[in-house]
């Protein structure tokens, strides 16, 4: 049987210095939906935080939508992914896109994460 593919409170960045060491020493990834900044941890498993901006997503419910999209998706994807923090934001042409389209761009992201990360 497959491990439970949970997102418990350890694969999460909830500190701000998590969040500010990623910022500063991370590599960035995007494409025209999201933005991923991603450096290694040495924890043995991923972590996600997002960043996911009024400015960029609109209101509470377009916001939330798009967390729990990429949640999700994270939480699918993760058993692929090395030991990295991974900041996740959101870009403004991502809240006009349908939810399909939000989960290939995102798939694509872990992919290149995936492949880039040394092994």
């Amino acid at each position: 049987m497959r491990g439970r593919l949970t997102l418990p409170a350890r694969l999460r960045l909830r500190r701000k210095s998590d969040f500010d060491a990623a910022y500063a020493r991370g590599r960035r990834l995007n494409d025209g939906f999201f933005t991923v900044i991603a450096t290694a941890n040495e924890l043995g498993a991923p972590r996600l935080g997002l960043a996911v901006a009024v400015r960029a997503a609109g209101g509470a419910v377009a916001r939330n939508r798009l967390r729990r999209i990429i949640r999700e998706s994270f939480r699918l994807n993760q058993r692929s992914l090395p030991a990295l923090d991974l900041v996740v934001s959101v870009r403004p042409k991502a809240r006009e896109v349908p939810a399909q389209t939000l989960r290939d761009s995102l798939a694509a992201l872990w992919r290149r994460l995936a492949e880039a990360a040394p092994r």
